[in-house]
C-alpha cells in the first residue's frame, strides 16, 4: 500500500499544535514529521491552514439497534458520527433489544453491526439486578466496561439497580478490571420533587428542572464515591449536568480514588434560561440546568476534574418528543448530536479561551482511555490508528436538517450559527466523510483487542 503524506500547518499532536506532515502506512501512523521532511515516494494530501485533529472518539452513544433500529441504527449512526469528525463509538447496553446484559445479546449486537459501519465501534455492558455473573464473561467476550443506572432508565429492557444490587454486582465488577459506567441519580429526591409539584403545569421547562434537583446528582455521586472506596473499582460518572457535585468529585480524586468523570455538549451551550416552554427537543436527564451552572462545569473542565465530553446521543421517533403537546412530563429525554457535537465545542470553548488541543484532550484521548482503546486511538502519534478529521475552525456554520445525518432530522440545535465545519473525516487512512458524502464502502468495523 502507498505511504501517504497528510500536512497541515495546524496539526494537533501531543506535544502541541504545529506545522506537520502526518506519514501514513496502510492504516496505521508511521511517523509525524517536520513538513519538508515528507519521504519522496509519499502521496501528499495537503489541508493548509485546516486543522489535522485527532479522530474523535464518542464512549456515550445509544446506537439502538438491534431491536430499535426505527430510532437509530448502526448505518445512521455511523453516519452521522463521520460528518461529525467521529471515527468510533462505544454503544450503550440499553436502548437496544435485547440489552447488552449477557453474551448472547452481544453476539446479537454484533451480528446487528456486520456491514453497517462508517467508523469503528465498541460497546459496554449492562450491570442490571439479575445479572452479576454475567459481568465476567461479558467482560471476557469483549466488552469495554459496563453501565447501570440508579433511577429508572425510561424503557423496560433494562433495569435500574439499587444499592443491594450493586453490592453483589460490584466485585465481580472489581475483577474485571474495567470502569463501570454510573447514571448519577437517585431515586428518592426525584420522587419527592415530584411530590412536592403536585399538578404543575409541565409544558413549562421550570417545572421540568425542578422534577430533577441538583440533589438528586449529589446524593447518588456521594454514594457511589463510597462504594468506590470500598469496594476498589474504576467508577466513571456520566453526563454530569449539576456543578454542585464537582467539590466531591474534586476531594475523591484528591485521595486517590479511581474516579473520572464526562459532561455533554449540550450542558456546556445550552442554558435552561433560554429554553422555551413546550421545547421538548431540549429533554434530557438530568437536565440541562443554569446559566451559572453551566460556568461551573466549564471550570470543572478548566481544573481537570472533568475528564472528557461525549454526547450521550440517545435518538427517538420524532412523535416520542411529543412536540405539538410540549410536555416535558411525557416526551422521550435525550438529545441527538453526534454531528454536532465538536461545533457546539469549538464554538464555546474558543470563547474561553480553551484551544484545538483541549478539545482533542477532551473528545479524543481521554474518551479513548476510558474505553481501552489507548495506544490504538485517540491520538496523532507514531503506531496509533491513521484517524483523522479535517477541521474548518474559522468559518461558521448554520445548523440545517440536511447536515445532521442521524436517522431522523430533529435537533435542538436547528438554526443555530455554530463555530467550525468538519471537511473530511479519515479512518485508518481512508477518507469515509467529505463534502456531506460518505465514499466507499462501510469499512468500520469493533474494536477489538
Amino acid at each position: 500500500m502507498e505511504l501517504q503524506a497528510f500536512l497541515s500547518r495546524r496539526v494537533v499532536t501531543p506535544e502541541g499544535l504545529r506545522p506537520a506532515a502526518v506519514l501514513v502506512d496502510g492504516e496505521r501512523i508511521r511517523a509525524v514529521v517536520e513538513p519538508e521532511n515528507v519521504p519522496m515516494n509519499a502521496v501528499k494530501r495537503e489541508f493548509g491552514d485546516h486543522a489535522l485533529l485527532p479522530g474523535l472518539l464518542d464512549s456515550h452513544v445509544h446506537i439502538n439497534e438491534p431491536g430499535r433500529t426505527d430510532w437509530e441504527g448502526f448505518h445512521t449512526a455511523t453516519r452521522a458520527a463521520a460528518a461529525g469528525g467521529y471515527t468510533m463509538l462505544v454503544d450503550m447496553p440499553l436502548n437496544c433489544v435485547p440489552a447488552t446484559t449477557n453474551v448472547e445479546a452481544l453476539q446479537a449486537k454484533r451480528q446487528a453491526a456486520q456491514g453497517q459501519c462508517r467508523v469503528d465501534w465498541a460497546t459496554w455492558g449492562g450491570v442490571v439486578p439479575d445479572n452479576p455473573r454475567e459481568i465476567e464473561a461479558l467482560a471476557g467476550a469483549g466488552v469495554k466496561g459496563f453501565k447501570c443506572f440508579l433511577v429508572h432508565p425510561g424503557i423496560d429492557e433494562f433495569s435500574m439497580v439499587r444499592e443491594e444490587d450493586l453490592r453483589k454486582a460490584l466485585p465481580h465488577v472489581a475483577r474485571t478490571g474495567l470502569p463501570l459506567l454510573v447514571h448519577a441519580e437517585l431515586p428518592g429526591p426525584l420522587d419527592a420533587a415530584r411530590e412536592r409539584l403536585g399538578g404543575a403545569d409541565w409544558r413549562r421547562y421550570s417545572t421540568y428542572l425542578q422534577s430533577r434537583p441538583n440533589e438528586a446528582e449529589l446524593a447518588a455521586i456521594r454514594l457511589m464515591l463510597s462504594m468506590c472506596s470500598q469496594y476498589g473499582f474504576r467508577l466513571h460518572i456520566v453526563h454530569l449536568a449539576s456543578a454542585s457535585a464537582l467539590e466531591d468529585l474534586r476531594a475523591a480524586r484528591a485521595a486517590g480514588l479511581p474516579v473520572s468523570v464526562e459532561t455533554c455538549p449540550h450542558y456546556l451551550h445550552l442554558e435552561a434560561e433560554k429554553i422555551a416552554d413546550g421545547a421538548t427537543l431540549c429533554k434530557c436527564a438530568p437536565p440541562i440546568r443554569e446559566r451559572a451552572n453551566r460556568e461551573q462545569l466549564w471550570q470543572g473542565l478548566k481544573d481537570g476534574v472533568i475528564d472528557l465530553v461525549v454526547t450521550d446521543h440517545s435518538p427517538c421517533p420524532p412523535m416520542m418528543k411529543c412536540l405539538e403537546e410540549g410536555s416535558f412530563s411525557s416526551a422521550w429525554g435525550g438529545i441527538a448530536s453526534l454531528s454536532l457535537a465538536l461545533l457546539c465545542m469549538w464554538t464555546e470553548a474558543q470563547q474561553r479561551g480553551f484551544t484545538l488541543m483541549d478539545i482533542a484532550r477532551w473528545m479524543a484521548r481521554e474518551p479513548a482511555r476510558l474505553a481501552g482503546c489507548d495506544p490504538h486511538k485517540g491520538k496523532i502519534a507514531a503506531g496509533y490508528d491513521a484517524d483523522f478529521v479535517v477541521f474548518d475552525a474559522d468559518t461558521e456554520f448554520t445548523v440545517t436538517a440536511d447536515r445532521l445525518h442521524h436517522r431522523h432530522p430533529v435537533s435542538p440545535y436547528m438554526g443555530e450559527k455554530l463555530r467550525g465545519v468538519v471537511k473530511e473525516t479519515y479512518l485508518r487512512g481512508t477518507r469515509v466523510f467529505a463534502e456531506e458524502k460518505f465514499p466507499g464502502e462501510a469499512s468500520g468495523r469493533e474494536f477489538r483487542k
